[in-house]
């Protein structure tokens, strides 16, 4: 027994002490004073003290022996039956008169039910779990199994100090109140976690690999502290499993060692691990029993490769991608065994694939149990088999992981059971259900969008179908919006995903931009898993945007002759500082926005249809803080079907992580994108890739690439990026953890080099404005024809950037934050820096 449950059996059995010797704890008695020789039958016996029971009901409970006669055996069955019912806390039988008399005191009713002292742990919640109900009859062993059962749930919620005092006040008519008096204590959490036997991990990385956290400062935001035996026992199963994807095939973690410490008030957990020799593949073999069936076919299915680490995650996954391809080949009832042959000397392991004919096993019903909410059909699609298959476990193990994948329950058991005959068996799908819906207020900080705010409200299981639906509204310094999303994830009944997106956002200028922009849209998409590592997405997405100036942005005024003429603190400037004294340039020295910005604001809003899809390849260990495998995306969208522009964009994405010594992570990261158009339509600046800290970091947002030179020029800086159609960038980086830190912090700091450029420019450069005066056409006026506004003048060097940094990324409880420092070691001439950057705070 671990010194948790010492803990809570020593608090209850002192509950139950003070219950059971109070001065109104009485128990329920019998004796037997006289011979039952008297009593002819059970008709015969006389009931006293009854009220609400029925003196024949009473009787009943007394079955004559042969001969119709009551015998001693029938007086003392009848007695434990009557006791028994709980209907009466005192029953006597005597003899008087020749008849057998029977008294009883009945049990008082509950009149009412109530629990005091519980802060943590609602009234109905507790109600919900106890034997006891209001005006049902006062059993003391079921009041003395819900102060257990109280306790019980109070230590799942890591409150091992709680006692529970169960009250009773006496009331007229034989009636009680029963009141359970709740001292919930404090919290009990973790206070350390320890690994003994751990040679090839830290505890640091295996602290990584368990549910169970320490307490920390931010405990409070979480539960991850609590001490759960459950939990404890479930980190056995993780790290076990931990070591065999790891290549430890010998590997036992022994013992998962709990002890209270008073002092600290809380627990110590220790791992106790045999970790044995780490194994390599020496050779995959395929053998088969089945008639004409060659076994080596099957070898495109293995995950596992010669000279690779052991690991049973591949294996496992090798055995059912395996048997489901058999069952397509019409083979339902072959089974894949694979065995193991250990070399100790040369610590590999061969491999072999066993396939074999298994019994001839259907399934004749599938049972769906716990499910109050969720529809029977939303968990019955998730099965590859149905009532009248051929049994495949295979198909039974990718089912319940399907259904943990949904993250509608807290637990998902799928067991068999025996069927009306040898050959049939009955799946038992055991769930319990928990909330699905997320209400969040969020906010943070970026060094691009500035302070910003959401509210989000979403629903992972909506209506109790399977279905999502998220509602957001964002409000910040510089980036504002709303989006509506909505997904089926069972088009038609087929494993097809179905999504809908409802988007506005508004861009505001900055610091970064000199005009805004707001776009409308809505996106339909579709998704298919091709395999479980590999999904495509096809999407359609209809679009409105277009851009906006700031005032003094938009107050071009060449034509000093006329009354309107208000010249800006910085046209006057130029005109002091100017060596000739000429004026006649204010749209160009009051800061005027670019001329690819000009002509969209005068061309009003663009209608942008497209469509595209995304080819994604994911083999991460963990899509959240992933220390392995590889994530690629190839993306292409075509505009063109309607609307006002025409486009071909193509992107592609990858991240290589691997782990490296002593819990480091390397990350090797490749971006590349064109973007080209068709017909005789320009492309637009909007359409052009714009780059920044996202491409090479240590640059500003919209910081590298080709950029307006004529428009600030007379301030010795560039204006306006206006993007390019072309894009590379390389990264690596190494990610390590602060070992002097606790796990639970979630800090980790990142050292990287970047690479990349941005360039050719295919928008518009040129635009003829004659006899302007005030015209927001303006874009440059030249000295020899006022009014006139045409060229642009842009620096479109392809040169490559290149940084170095280092970065600090916690893993808050408020949502991933990151803060980088770089310094850019090239650079184009006018690219614009921004060393610092801070990101997060948000949890969209």
């Amino acid at each position: 027994m671990n010194a948790g449950m010492r803990v809570l059996r020593g608090g209850l059995l002192a509950a139950a002490l003070v219950f059971f010797a109070g001065p109104i704890a009485t128990t329920a008695t019998a004796v037997l004073t006289a011979s039952p020789a008297a009593a002819q039958s059970a008709s015969s016996i006389q009931v006293e003290g009854n009220r609400r029971v029925e003196a024949d009901t009473i009787r009943s409970y007394f079955k004559p022996g042969p001969g119709g006669r009551l015998d001693q055996g029938s007086v003392d069955d009848g007695l434990k039956a009557l006791i028994e019912t709980g209907l009466f806390q005192d029953v006597r039988i005597n003899q008087a008169g020749g008849r057998l008399v029977v008294s009883v005191v009945e049990s008082p009713v509950i009149g009412r039910l109530a629990f005091e002292g519980n802060k943590k742990i609602k009234d109905e919640q507790l109600q919900a779990e106890i034997q006891s109900k209001p005006r049902g009859t006062l059993s003391r062993p079921a009041v003395q199994s819900d102060a257990l059962r109280i306790a019980e749930i109070y230590r799942r919620s890591g409150r091992y100090d709680v006692r529970v005092d169960p009250q009773i006040i006496e009331q007229p008519n034989n009636r009680v109140d029963l009141i359970f008096v709740v001292e919930e204590g404090a919290k009990t959490g973790v206070k350390s976690i320890e690994f003994i036997g751990n040679n090839a991990f830290s505890a640091y990385r295996l602290r990584d690999v368990i549910k169970t956290r320490e307490s920390n400062l931010l405990s409070f935001l979480g539960s991850g502290d609590v001490y759960d035996p459950d939990r404890v026992e479930a980190d056995r199963d993780l790290i076990r499993r931990f070591y065999l994807k790891n290549g430890y095939a010998d590997v036992q973690v022994v013992a998962a060692l709990t002890e209270y410490d008073p002092e600290r008030k809380g627990f110590l957990v220790t791992f106790k691990i045999e970790e044995g020799q780490q194994y390599r593949v020496a050779s995959v073999g395929f053998e088969s029993t089945i008639a004409n069936f060659d076994a080596n076919s099957m070898r495109g299915y293995s995950r596992v490769s010669v000279g690779s680490l052991y690991n049973a995650e591949a294996l496992e996954k090798s055995v059912e991608e395996m048997q489901i391809e058999m069952s397509r080949r019409g083979y339902a009832f072959a089974t894949v065994r694979p065995r193991g042959d250990r070399n100790f000397d040369t610590h590999t392991v061969s491999i072999v694939f066993s396939i074999e004919e298994g019994p001839r096993v259907y399934i004749e019903r599938i049972n769906v149990v716990g499910n109050t909410r969720t529809r029977d059909y939303v968990i019955r699609r998730e099965f590859d088999i149905a009532e009248g298959d051929a049994y495949n476990r295979a198909l039974v193990d990718r089912a319940e992981r399907r259904l943990k994948n949904l993250d509608f329950f807290k637990s998902v058991k799928i067991s068999t059971e025996p069927g009306s005959s040898s050959d049939r068996v009955i799946l038992v799908v055991n769930l319990e259900e928990k909330s699905t819906g997320d209400f969040s207020v969020s906010g943070g900080y970026s060094t691009s969008d500035g302070a910003l705010g959401e509210v989000s409200v979403s629903e992972r299981n909506f209506l109790g179908r399977g279905l999502f639906a998220k509602a957001t509204v964002q409000y910040g310094q510089y980036a504002r919006g709303y989006s509506l999303s909505f997904v089926e994830p069972y088009l038609l009944d087929y494993r097809v995903a179905l999504g809908l997106d409802i988007y506005q956002r508004e861009q505001l200028a900055n610091s970064y931009i000199s005009y805004g922009t707001k776009t409308l849209g809505i996106s339909p998409r579709l998704g298919f898993a091709l395999r479980e590592d590999l999904t495509l997405q096809l999407r359609y997405s209809l679009y409105r945007q277009e851009i906006s100036l700031p005032s003094y942005l938009n107050n071009c005024n060449n034509n000093i002759g006329t009354a309107a003429y208000n010249p800006t603190p910085q046209y006057m400037n130029f005109l002091a500082n100017n060596p000739n004294g000429t004026p006649g340039l204010g749209c160009f020295s009051d800061g005027e926005a670019s001329l690819p910005v000009r002509i969209g604001l005068a061309n009003g809003a663009y209608w942008t249809s497209s469509v595209g899809y995304t080819l994604t390849y994911n083999t991460l260990d963990n899509t959240r803080n992933p220390t392995d495998g590889l994530l690629v995306d190839f993306r292409q969208d075509f505009a063109g079907v309607g609307g006002d522009v025409k486009f071909l964009k193509t992107a592609f994405d990858a991240k290589y992580y691997t782990p490296l010594i002593s819990e480091v992570v390397g990350i090797i990261h490749l971006q590349a994108g064109n973007l080209s158009s068709y017909g005789d339509n320009q492309l637009r600046m909007l359409d052009h890739f714009q780059m920044g800290p996202n491409l090479v970091r240590g640059f500003a947002p919209n910081g590298i690439g080709p950029r307006d030179i004529g428009q600030y020029a007379f301030y010795g800086y560039g204006g306006d990026a206006l993007g390019g159609t072309n894009y590379w960038g390389a990264s690596v980086e190494l990610q390590m953890p602060f070992w002097f830190l606790p796990k639970e912090v979630g800090l980790k700091g990142a050292v990287y080099a970047d690479a990349g450029s941005l360039f050719d420019y295919k928008g518009p450069t040129s635009w003829t404005v004659t006899n302007e005066v005030n015209a927001p056409g303006c874009v440059k006026a030249t000295q020899t024809a006022l009014g006139t506004c045409a060229g642009l003048n842009y620096d479109d060097t392809n040169t490559v950037r290149t940084s170095v940094g280092v970065g600090l990324i916690w893993a808050s409880p408020f949502g991933p934050l990151r803060f980088d420092y770089a310094v850019p070691i090239t650079k184009g001439k006018y690219d614009r820096v921004q060393e610092f950057k801070f990101g997060g705070g948000t949890s969209f």
